[in-house]
This record gives structure tokens, C-alpha cells and sequence, in this order.
């Protein structure tokens, strides 16, 4: 376990103390608009990193489009929890809705994930649903906060595998002023634009290095980037430099998880030094003694 569970400086491209990353991601296709060059940023210093996606069919053509953005982004292969689409019944036939699932059902399959993955940190959608409000993305994040924490517990889900604590979480998210030319291009096509107030994203990250490998993601996803609403084809048609200054930032809200390391259960949570972290101090952190 690294002594340190932030997302790495921009400039750091190997460590062996780089955090492994597990995303969770709602649908094909957000782990690459989301994370992908932070996961990309990750895999470059050899950190393990893998997505459980919580939609669609791993006999569907979304999925071999992921395994291909995967690939670009060296996450491994899908990890597919196979829920159905809230907006697309195409999408599992046969599978409840995500959003229709219960959600302890929803929970036992994430910590199975975690157990078996064991990473240091979790990165998934945020309370907000990412910018449009997209129920699927709600209801990974609740799910996923939640699994996170019973992941460490030994009597919860004791038949997912042993305990293991991811140290941190971090949610994916838009502040204010980051949202910039995605507003007008989301209200044109019909969609919702929901940010958070600027000081609720605690980490930034320039991801301008591994641009290419996070365009190459999002072009895997073919049947998005051919339609005119889905964020692919939206980005698909602009101007590269455009493109390149929407996509060159990912922002995220960083969530400690667990006891403070070398504290016993119970510990202040207030006292002593922040948990690292890039970016302003996070009103959410745990603290260490």
C-alpha cells in the first residue's frame, strides 16, 4: 500500500508508490469522457487500474466498444456488472434496471469488485449525476460510496471475498467555472447542466499529456460518437482545439474512507494533518493524527 493515495501530480509520469485506481462508471463510454486521462495518467506510471461498468450486456456491441476504449486507456479488460440502461431497454435484455435493482444487490456486487481488485483508490460519478442528471450516474454513485465503505468491513457480504479499505474516493464532477463551452453544447441538444459550486471540487487535474489516449478512448465509442446528443458526438464535431480545452481537465471531489491510518476506530476526525491531496483544502477529508 502506497503512503500517499492522491491522484498524481501531472508531471509524475512513474512511481512506485503510484495508487492503484478501480473506476466505477455508470455506462460505456463515462469512463473515458470521466477519468480517462487520469486513468491513462496511472497505467503510464505503472499503476494497476480497471473500470467495473455498471450497464449493458457484455454480449453487446457497447461492449466491445469499451473493451477497445479500455485498451487505449490501459485499464484492462470490462468488468461488466450487466444492469439495464434507465433510457435504453436495449440496453440487458432480460436484466432489471440499474435504478430498479436493490440496492443491496447493486452494493454485494461492487464490494465483490473492490475485494478482488483491492485498489487504493475509487473514482466514480458524482451526487449530481454528472452535468445532466442522468439517473444511472446517481445511483452508481450511491451504490458506489456505499460498497466502498462495506468493502472494508468483514461482516458485510462475507461470500464477496476477504476485507480490503479503499483509501480514498474520488467523484468525478464539474465545477461552475469549469463547465465553460459544455453548457451552451449540452443546452442545444436538449440537456440539463447541473455543476457544483467551485469549492466542491478538490482535485484538478491536467491531463493534457495523455490527451491522445483519452481521445482515442472516447472514439472507441462508436455508436455514440456517431449519434448527435451523446457527449462523443458532440465532441466528435468540434474544432480539435475546442475539443482539446473541454477535455484537457478533469475535476473531482475527494471522499476519505475508513478509521485515520495509525488511529484507532473512533479517532477525532478533526484533529491533526489532511489526508494528501492535489488542489484546495477538502471540507470532506478525514484527518490523520
Amino acid at each position: 500500500m502506497p503512503d500517499s493515495d492522491e491522484l498524481i501530480p501531472a508531471k509524475q509520469v512513474a512511481s512506485s508508490s503510484v495508487p492503484s485506481l478501480l473506476g466505477v462508471f455508470a455506462h460505456p463510454d463515462d469512463e473515458s469522457l470521466l477519468a480517462g486521462g487520469v486513468l491513462a495518467q496511472h497505467a503510464a506510471a505503472q499503476a494497476r487500474t480497471a473500470v467495473v461498468t455498471m450497464t449493458w450486456a457484455s454480449d453487446s456491441p457497447r461492449a466491445a466498444e469499451l473493451a477497445d476504449a479500455l485498451r487505449a486507456l490501459g485499464a484492462g479488460a470490462p468488468r461488466m456488472l450487466g444492469y439495464g440502461d434507465a433510457r435504453n431497454p436495449q440496453a440487458a435484455p432480460g436484466r432489471p434496471r440499474l435504478v430498479d435493482a436493490p440496492l443491496d444487490e447493486v452494493i454485494a456486487a461492487l464490494v465483490q469488485q473492490i475485494r478482488s481488485f483491492r485498489p487504493d483508490i475509487v473514482v466514480t460519478h458524482d451526487a449530481l449525476g454528472q452535468l445532466t442528471g442522468h439517473p444511472d450516474h446517481r445511483r452508481t454513485h450511491q451504490a458506489a460510496l456505499l460498497a466502498v465503505q462495506g468493502a472494508g468491513l468483514a461482516h458485510l457480504h462475507p461470500e464477496a471475498g476477504e476485507p480490503w479499505q479503499p483509501r480514498a474516493v474520488y467523484c468525478a464532477t464539474h465545477p461552475e467555472s469549469g463547465v465553460g463551452d459544455l453548457r451552451p453544447l449540452l443546452q442545444a441538444v436538449g440537456k440539463a447542466v447541473l455543476a457544483v459550486p467551485d469549492g466542491y471540487a478538490t482535485t484538478t487535474v491536467d491531463v493534457t499529456p495523455w490527451l491522445e489516449q483519452k481521445w482515442t478512448a472516447i472514439l472507441s465509442h462508436r455508436g455514440e460518437v456517431a449519434r448527435e446528443r451523446p457527449l462523443p458526438g458532440i465532441l466528435a464535431r468540434l474544432p480539435e482545439e475546442t475539443r482539446r480545452d473541454i477535455i484537457a481537465t478533469e475535476y473531482f471531489t475527494r471522499f476519505a474512507t475508513g478509521p485515520p491510518r495509525s488511529a484507532p476506530i473512533g479517532f477525532p476526525p478533526d484533529s491533526g494533518q489532511q489526508l494528501l491531496l492535489p488542489g484546495p483544502p477538502d471540507p470532506f477529508s478525514i484527518r490523520e493524527p
